[in-house]
């Protein structure tokens, strides 16, 4: 993960997208926006993110398809789903979809923000202890 963590946040709502972005920059985030699971794909080919909000219901492809998407190209990257839909199924899909964390709107920002600085702490550990395995020698052969 670089210094200042880089979020991305798809909503088609722009103005929730708005004002999550000003917020979680007063605490030092870069934050990219995306209304459309089309702009998440260009935003995703120009940088790496540190994790990924992402709403349900968007226009074209649906949240639910984008983080199972996104979790197949890869699998560290932290998701959390912040949407309205908030039945039990739809969260139980959702999570077994490869999202990490599930907050329902209307939210707290506190809240949210508190659940991304967790799933970036424990990504954070995970990438530490992978850096420190230790490599077995045999012979010519290193495994790592």
């Amino acid at each position: 993960m670089t210094t200042v963590p880089n979020i991305l946040v798809v909503d088609d709502d722009e103005e929730l997208l708005l004002l999550i972005k000003r917020f979680l920059e007063r605490y030092d985030y870069n934050v990219e926006v995306a209304g459309s699971g089309a702009q998440m794909d260009a935003a995703m080919a120009r940088r790496n993110f540190d994790a990924l909000i992402l709403d349900v219901m968007l226009p074209g492809e649906d949240g639910l398809s984008l983080c199972k998407r996104v979790r197949g190209a890869s699998s560290s990257l932290p998701i959390i789903m912040l949407t309205a839909v908030t039945e039990t199924t739809d969260r139980i899909v959702g999570l077994e979809l490869g999202a990490d964390d599930y907050l329902a709107k209307p939210f707290d920002a506190r809240e949210l923000l508190a659940r991304i600085r967790a799933l970036l702490r424990r990504a954070t550990q995970h990438q530490t202890a992978a850096n420190h395995l230790p490599s077995l020698l045999f012979g010519n052969w290193r495994l790592d």
